[in-house]
């Protein structure tokens, strides 16, 4: 039936008009046949009576539009090899200053499948123990690892997500470095942000007497002590706070957490990089990084209860006994030693104080502090170079802590707070001494006309 309907169709044409034309006897016959219906083109063949007769024929298109879609080809062509005015600017930005005319832009490498460097680098950076052994720290956010490079600290590898975050940073400090490119994804496993920046760097653990701290010439001569603070965002915070007090250095005793923990990092803020931190001292060694001139005082959370029981006491004519332990608010009731083992707080449990309290409970209840003087917060203490010392909220002070106050005349310095409310935490107790010795400084400083001088 198909075969037989093509034979009709290809036989029979679809129309047959005659058109004449006005000005003369020509009879134009336009003739429309149609093509057969096959899988493969024919050619359009006339019959042979219609060679005499005119064919009309359709008037070719001008070549203007042919012309103008060549040109728009050949522009495109060009548009695609020739950089665009905004990639021009960014490229003249990234010359240097000495006039050359080539771009210096940073070598990278990309991470092939499979690529471990990132995850072994991270594993490591994240343990205290490989820390310290191998001398690396872990930055994690271009402001954190610019902080770094203006500090003098050696970066040792970079790595990145996308190529403007690499721009972000100062290029002529990343030469000595490895520059690798990976994944989001990966960045985005290893990384403990909820919404990772795209940058990690790993740099060599800074020695605080080769970095180049700024704005030191604001400093004054208040130290810091940091005794037993495990907490990460506790220690954070209070350097934050050194840092914007001006403090001249910050002293850590070993049963401090690490200082170039990722989270204390990340609550300090870039105050690793503003002032000297010197970590995992023992008390000799407290000692040796002090001025000679230093008076020592230490915070204490319930003094307002102490002091107020002795004036009963001495109102009474009674003796008065060193005092014990127990008697002082954020003191510890065992001495810290010189072998501490290292290990990695994460938080201040209760379970642990309980436990260590347990077991040296019997050992040290017969152990007396000396007996040091208590001061309000406001009152004058803070005539020469000054050192104050934080506990943590756990273990509390050591005795030696209050051994150096004893000896160096300090006090017992408390902030009063309302009747029932527990104490302060010990980042904003260290927050609120802190700003207050820098007051009564400086106010001295302002009196006397004395000028300090700040240690580089």
């Amino acid at each position: 039936m198909a075969a037989h309907m093509r034979r009709v169709i290809s036989l029979v044409s679809i129309e047959r008009t005659v058109f004449l034309s006005r000005g003369s006897s020509v009879v134009v016959e336009p003739k429309r046949y149609v093509r057969g219906l096959r899988r493969k083109p024919v050619k359009v063949l006339f019959p042979e009576d219609d060679k005499d007769k005119v064919k009309t024929t359709l008037k070719p298109q001008s070549a203007v539009p042919n012309v103008n879609r060549e040109r728009g080809v050949k522009a495109a062509k060009e548009s695609r090899h020739e950089p665009s005015d905004s990639v021009k600017t960014r490229e003249r930005a990234v010359i240097n200053d000495a006039g050359e005319d080539e771009v210096h832009r940073p070598n990278y490498e990309r991470a092939f499948p499979g690529d471990r460097r990132l995850a072994k680098v991270v594993s490591v950076a994240r343990s205290r123990a490989f820390r310290e052994r191998q001398g690396k720290i872990l930055l994690e956010g271009r402001r954190l690892i610019i902080d770094a490079l203006d500090a003098g600290a050696s970066p040792q590898m970079v790595f990145f997500s996308q190529v403007d975050r690499l721009y972000e940073l100062p290029s002529d400090k990343l030469k000595r470095a490895t520059l690798v490119k990976v994944k989001f994804e990966d960045i985005k496993i290893w990384s403990e942000l909820v919404t990772p920046q795209g940058v990690i760097a790993i740099f060599s653990r800074p020695n605080p007497s080769r970095l180049n701290f700024i704005n030191r010439d604001c400093s004054v001569p208040l130290t810091l002590i940091c005794d037993n603070v495990r907490d990460p965002g506790n220690l954070g915070t209070i350097l934050r706070s050194a840092a914007a007090v001006g403090c001249q250095d910050v002293l850590l005793t070993k049963g401090c957490v690490d200082a170039w923990e990722p989270k204390v990092l990340r609550a300090a803020m870039g105050a690793h990089f503003r002032l000297p931190i010197h970590s995992s001292l023992n008390w000799e060694d407290v000692e040796s990084h002090l001025p000679k001139s230093v008076i020592v005082h230490v915070a204490d959370s319930n003094c307002g209860a102490d002091t107020s029981k002795e004036t009963k006491d001495s109102e009474v004519n009674m003796s008065h006994k060193t005092s014990k332990p127990g008697d002082l608010g954020w003191i510890s009731k065992r001495s810290n030693q010189k072998n501490v083992r290292y290990k990695d707080y994460d938080s201040d449990s209760e379970s642990e104080s309980d436990t260590d309290s347990d077991t040296d409970s019997n050992d040290d209840s017969d152990y007396e502090f000396p007996e040091v003087e208590t001061k309000k917060y406001h009152e004058s203490w803070a005539h020469s170079p000054v050192a104050v010392v934080i506990g943590g909220e756990t273990c509390g002070l050591s005795p030696e802590a209050v051994q150096l106050a004893k000896k160096t005349s300090g006090h017992r310095l408390f902030i009063p707070v309302v009747s029932g409310v527990d104490s302060l935490n010990s980042a904003m107790a260290a927050s609120v001494l802190l700003f207050e010795g820098r007051k009564q400084l400086l106010k001295l400083t302002q009196t006397s006309g004395r000028n300090w001088k700040s240690k580089a």
